[in-house]
């Protein structure tokens, strides 16, 4: 009840005229720039700070809460529309959203991912109020071998799900641990395939490589096949949902709080790991399993409500511990520390009104969000009236401009350049473009994370093993490899019926996804 009586006090500072501009503002500055690749809510917040320095404390923090929320929805557009990731965590929706998109739905999926941030924003930020100390006191106790278990088995789901091939899967993971590799050694400073080259040492930046294998592999694959398709532009089709999308996406966005909230909450979580499980969990549970690949919407549901529901996550752990777990809560522990503020757990007593008044935004926000993109769902759709030509060469300009902004360097042209190109070949050779992504974001944290832990057990493997959520993440690890051919064996041991029963989990689909042209779909897409 405590909770709730602060909560109503922070609506009555969240709703007063000025905060609802604030939040207004943030909405529609964060959609804008997260349409823009490579300009994400975290840039945004940033290029933003210095002109907070005149504002209450409590409207800057409510305009940056918009920003992200509305930086996440935005980043998602261009997933769906263009092929093209604002930013890492909506990366999945272009996996079903932009096949969807070129098959004339693209309204739809941009409706089912209002809906779906809307949904997993409300039910996050309910839980943020509910379970916000709960939820911290968790987070503390888990360690690096729980980290790095939570990472391979994002490595391990993505690899065996996309496409009928996990050999193909697993080698695009290569590609990106490779890509994840380059640059100074984070503990020993060595450096490591940087080839002499002082602007590689940084590394390279996962909107590059995101924005490289998106949008330049997309444009360049499609600058190589419009001499055999018609430069026509894509169908838009109708704007709402219909009612059996609703029958489709009204459990995948109940689902996706389940796994982005907690995953938000946990130090070095984030929005990429819950956007993926959120993504198998789905394609695991649908009725509709031929589909995914070529445009399935409980692949757009789900994720993008995890995804939105994992920001709520999030500020559980910068407001309460004063962890930030993403790119956007660093920017914003900064500018908590810009007013002199600092977050933990004596902030709820310090400073109720900044709280309660920046969750209850949250909920604003979420309406804003709701009612100005719903609307908007057609207009962005129209992008995809642009004839092919046009449209391939607006993304190619936007691209580059976006990579360039990430670090202002030449370089980054050429190395956005190259990643197209290995995006180019990888369409070429049907390898999906997911698991290399998830490499390049996930990789070097996940080796930090290893190290730690065997540095903690004395360089003793078991170290990895210690903890009951470790052994429990392997146990649904060695459950994800095996069940494909324990389905084969029990598939033998019935016998066939009329119709054979070779269909599911048979020899054109070692995988266990349903799927025997996956790759070939990903080539297209």
């Amino acid at each position: 009840m405590e909770s709730l009586s602060s909560l109503l006090d922070g609506f009555g500072t969240a709703l007063t005229p000025l905060n609802l501009l604030w939040a207004a503002v943030g909405v529609l500055l964060g959609t804008a720039i997260g349409v823009l690749p490579g300009i994400g809510p975290a840039m945004a917040v940033a290029l933003l700070l210095p002109v907070t320095y005149g504002l209450d404390p409590i409207g800057a923090f409510i305009m940056f809460a918009g920003i992200y929320y509305g930086g996440m929805f935005g980043g998602s557009t261009t997933s769906i529309l263009l092929n093209t990731p604002g930013e890492s965590a909506a990366v999945v929706a272009a996996i079903e959203g932009n096949p969807m998109a070129k098959s004339g739905r693209g309204s739809q999926a941009l409706a089912a991912a209002a809906i779906g941030h809307f949904a997993g924003g409300m039910i996050g930020t309910i839980l943020l109020v509910a379970l916000a100390p709960t939820v911290a006191s968790l987070a503390v106790d888990i360690g690096a071998p729980d980290y790095f278990a939570i990472m391979v088995l994002a490595f391990i789901a993505v690899t065996s799900v996309l496409g009928s091939s996990r050999i193909r899967g697993f080698a695009a993971l290569l590609i990106g641990l490779t890509l994840g590799l380059v640059g100074l050694d984070q503990m020993t400073g060595q450096q490591r395939l940087t080839f002499g080259s002082l602007q590689l040492s940084d590394g390279i930046d996962v909107v590059i490589v995101a924005v490289g294998l998106f949008a330049i592999g997309e444009a360049l694959w499609v600058a190589a096949r419009l001499r055999h398709t018609s430069g026509e532009s894509m169908p838009v089709g109708r704007p709402w949902l219909e009612r059996g999308d609703l029958r489709r996406t009204w459990k995948p966005w109940l689902r996706g709080p389940a796994i982005g909230f907690p995953f938000g909450a946990i130090p070095a979580g984030g929005a990429e790991i819950p956007t993926f499980l959120s993504y198998v969990t789905e394609k695991r549970l649908s009725k509709h399993k031929n589909e995914f690949g070529k445009g399935a919407i409980e692949g757009v549901a789900g994720p993008e409500s995890a995804s939105s529901a994992s920001a709520a996550g999030t500020l559980v752990s910068l407001l309460t511990l004063g962890l930030p777990t993403t790119a956007v809560a660093a920017v914003m522990l900064a500018a908590f520390q810009q007013y002199g503020i600092q977050p933990g757990p004596l902030l709820f007593e310090r400073e109720p009104d900044l709280v309660w008044g920046l969750i209850a935004s949250l909920f604003v926000g979420m309406v804003l969000l709701l009612v100005l993109n719903l609307p908007l769902a057609p207009v962005w759709a129209k992008l995809l009236r642009i004839p092919r030509p046009y449209l391939y060469a607006g993304i190619l300009f936007f691209a580059a401009v976006g990579a360039y902004a990430v670090g202002g360097e030449a370089i980054d042209m050429v190395i956005l350049l190259v990643i197209g190109l290995i995006g180019l070949m990888m369409r070429r050779f049907g390898l999906p473009v997911l698991p290399a992504i998830i490499g390049v974001i996930l990789g070097p944290a996940a080796e930090q994370q290893l190290r730690r832990a065997l540095q903690i057990s004395d360089g003793s493997v078991t170290g990895l093993v210690d903890t009951p959520f470790a052994v429990t993440v392997y146990a649904v690890i060695a459950v994800l490899l095996a069940w494909p051919y324990l389905r084969r064996l029990a598939g033998r041991g019935r016998p066939a019926g009329p119709g054979g029963d070779r269909g599911a989990g048979g020899p054109a689909d070692p995988g266990g996804s349903g799927e025997s042209g996956g790759e070939k779909e990903e080539s297209k897409v």
